[in-house]
């Protein structure tokens, strides 16, 4: 698993610094709502809702391994070598036919959807990628040895 974090205050790669859309959706929206978009009109990203005594913001799904309902991800990334299925977010959201109709479910609350994570796991902790305002930030996380991480950790 890998995912990046995007707060809503002051943070200029979060939808909020500059989509008055966005700040409405965390307006009215509870923590674990789904907050889909499409990137460039090319690949949908689909983040997550969160809300604490800390702050407000999005975790971007950046990266999984699946260990469930394979041979349907191979079949949505077909020619892909399984290392490929879900590694990246644009490429996560086709092998799990997430697009644009899921935006502003309840997703993490819901009976039939969710995410079933494993048990605590050590994580990797470094600056986001793939975007050009607010990289320093070292919120980006992920599993150590993933074969399935969007780009590795630096050493």
């Amino acid at each position: 698993m890998e995912t990046e974090a995007y707060t809503e205050k002051a943070d200029p790669a979060c939808h909020t610094f500059f989509r008055p859309s966005a700040r409405a959706f965390v307006e009215r929206e509870s923590a674990g709502t789904a907050y889909v978009y499409l990137n460039y009109g090319v690949h949908w990203l689909f983040n997550i809702l969160v809300k604490g005594t800390d702050g407000i913001g999005f975790v971007l799904l950046r990266a999984l391994e699946p260990k469930e309902g394979i041979d349907q991800i191979r079949e949505r990334r077909q020619g892909r070598c399984d290392r490929e299925l879900c590694s990246g977010p644009g490429r996560l959201t086709q092998a799990l036919g997430i697009d644009g109709e899921i935006h502003g479910e309840k997703f993490l609350c819901s009976k039939d959807r969710g995410i079933r994570l494993g048990s605590e796991v050590e994580c990797l902790t470094g600056s986001r990628i793939g975007i050009s305002r607010g990289q320093d930030l070292p919120w980006r996380f992920g599993m150590p040895g993933s074969r399935h991480l969007s780009k590795p950790f630096p050493k």
